[in-house]
């Protein structure tokens, strides 16, 4: 899926003279792509699903899914590989797309470019989240619902249950390291 908003893209100057309808097929494709990879690709092949809202006081809010640890431990290495290369790739291409776009001094098309690169890394940041966050909840004895079951999600306060957990980290660590200082040999 991730290349057909590429591959039209490409070769629509074969076909198209007409900047509309490279714009809102490229668009439309890159859209469905995003859409495919967060909701359904990220969940087969990572175990892994994400989502941002805004309450009520307009603050971002992430969320993340993943699957139970035994069910993430069973995946298989070869998809999250394929899965995370593909997410990078396809942002490495529009970025050279969109630097021949800036040679070719072609804005028009550089704005395509844009909007399908913001769409790619979204998802990049999404999942790069969702991959960090999971483990450090599950260290928290927090834990994160897994997929298809309806438990509640984790909400806006995982910037401050990753900051406590730090501050303990490194109290503890701090306080262990004083400790063994002046301990007596």
């Amino acid at each position: 899926m991730q290349g057909a908003a590429l591959a039209f893209y490409i070769l629509s100057a074969l076909f198209f003279d007409n900047f509309v309808i490279i714009f809102v097929v490229t668009v439309l494709l890159a859209a469905l792509d995003f859409w495919v990879v967060k909701n359904v690709s990220g969940r087969i092949l990572v175990g892994l699903r994400w989502w941002n809202e805004i309450n009520d006081l307009g603050e971002s809010i992430w969320k993340f899914e993943s699957l139970d640890p035994e069910s993430l431990a069973r995946m298989n290495k070869k998809d999250s590989w394929l899965f995370w290369w593909s997410l990078y790739l396809t942002a490495a291409a529009w970025i050279i797309l969109g630097i021949f776009s800036l040679i070719r001094f072609q804005a028009d098309y550089l704005l395509v470019v844009a909007v399908c690169l913001s769409l790619s890394i979204a998802n990049i940041v999404g999942f790069t989240k969702c991959r960090k966050v999971v483990p450090m909840l599950d260290m928290l004895g927090h834990g994160v619902p897994c997929l298809g079951q309806q438990r509640p999600c984790l909400g806006h306060d995982a910037k401050k249950q990753f900051q406590q957990f730090a501050t303990q980290t490194l109290t503890s660590q701090f306080t262990s390291t004083i400790q063994s200082a002046f301990s007596v040999v």
